[in-house]
């Protein structure tokens, strides 16, 4: 089990919140926010949007870097979320997300088929470009490149059996 805590400013960095996510498994999450606690099975869809199933619910929220942190969509509300504690956050460097330096590597979000692969090493690609897709549940999974760069490793091939969270491709 993995957890991590935070500090998130909200409303504009008027209310400051404690957040702590904790998984048990790739993909499925526990958030709480305060005194409120949300059960979440996400997968990064693209580099800014997120699939997820929320306390048994479907949502998709939309992520967009701002100078405050980050701007996410959901259905009808829009929040700026500043996580104190996150270096990984758009913007801020390192780790994953949007505008992320280093390595970035893109992983299968479930268990499924490689259907297509739509670069080799070498290729330079588009943050958002697609760079496989992966067949699962009868649905088809386009799985995006999350910055700029260039495609340093591709792990599988057309075809192929993958796990969740399995090595697809990585950007450099």
């Amino acid at each position: 089990m993995t957890r991590a805590t935070y500090v998130a400013l909200l409303d504009g960095g008027k209310r400051e919140e404690a957040v702590e996510i904790s998984s048990d498994a790739p993909g499925r999450y526990e958030v709480r926010v305060g005194e409120r606690t949300w059960r979440v099975d996400a997968f990064q869809a693209d580099p800014v949007t997120l699939s997820m199933i929320l306390d048994g619910e479907s949502r998709t929220a939309t992520l967009e870097a701002v100078k405050a942190g980050v701007r996410v969509h959901l259905r009808d509300s829009v929040q700026v979320l500043d996580l104190l504690d996150e270096p990984r956050l758009p913007g801020r460097g390192g780790g994953t997300g949007l505008g992320a330096a280093g390595r970035q590597t893109v992983s299968a979000p479930m268990p499924g088929r490689v259907a297509r692969v739509l670069v080799r090493p070498g290729d330079e690609v588009r943050a958002g470009q697609a760079l496989a897709v992966v067949e699962a549940m009868k649905m088809e999974n386009e799985l995006r490149s999350p910055r700029d760069g260039k495609v340093v490793e591709v792990a599988v091939a057309e075809g192929q059996i993958v796990e969740g969270g399995a090595k697809i491709a990585a950007v450099e």
